[in-house]
């Protein structure tokens, strides 16, 4: 029997941290003397800092800072973003269930985030104290963000799988585009901020975890 891999994105994937995330972007404009609209902050959701921070000054007229200035904003940014989500800590309904079927059936399970290190090591310790995941790739570990699909390659290596028997859960649409290129399927969560319409190229589409299952899963790889 061929062993399958789930791979997991985390931001509003695993952990419902897009408010979280809007609130800590919105209080980084205010420090740097830029609004961040709601607007701006959909469209980048789910994209690397750096980006994101290039993007922000270039759309304000403002030219973008060096390396060690978009460092030092992208780090005040996910300061913030852990203090906020630490208050609530939100959980996506169904995570739990689901990382415990994929286990007992097997299956090899891995983070692909485009989130820093210190950021998924926090979620991941408030989701799963035992750990299920065999490889934790982050935004650290690659060159490239989603859309590149570096971060599912890397997974994908570490878990010593085939792209092919692997699949990626996702809920933003560069994640989704990342998957493909890397050759895999991909299941979009239609979470917070996000429609089925932007996740349309997904492979299949839910609003929950629970609506999920490893035959479920298995079904889409065709193997």
């Amino acid at each position: 029997m061929t062993t399958l891999g789930a791979i997991f994105d985390l931001d509003g994937t695993l952990v419902d941290s897009c408010e979280c995330h809007e609130l800590a972007w919105r209080a980084t404009g205010e420090a740097v003397g830029i609004p961040v609209t709601r607007e701006f902050f959909f469209r980048f959701f789910g994209r690397p800092n750096t980006p994101i921070i290039r993007a922000l000054f270039e759309e304000a007229g403002r030219t973008a800072p060096d390396a060690q200035g978009t460092a030092s904003i992208a780090d005040m940014k996910e300061a913030t973003f852990r203090e906020l989500i630490a208050k609530c800590f939100p959980v996506m309904a169904g995570t739990h269930a689901l990382l415990d079927a994929l286990h007992a059936q097997s299956w090899r399970l891995a983070i692909g985030s485009s989130a820093p290190k210190i950021n998924v090591d926090f979620m991941l310790a408030g989701i799963a104290p035992a750990n299920p995941f065999a490889a934790i790739v982050t935004g650290e570990c690659v060159e490239h963000g989603k859309p590149d699909p570096a971060v599912f390659l890397e997974a994908a290596r570490r878990l010593q799988l085939p792209t092919s028997a692997c699949i990626v859960i996702e809920d933003a649409a560069p994640g989704i585009a990342a998957a493909h290129r890397a050759g895999m399927k991909c299941v979009a969560i239609c979470s917070t901020g996000h429609t089925p319409d932007e996740l349309a190229t997904a492979d299949l589409i839910v609003h929950h975890l629970d609506e999920l299952s490893p035959l479920r899963l298995q079904s889409l790889l065709s193997l």
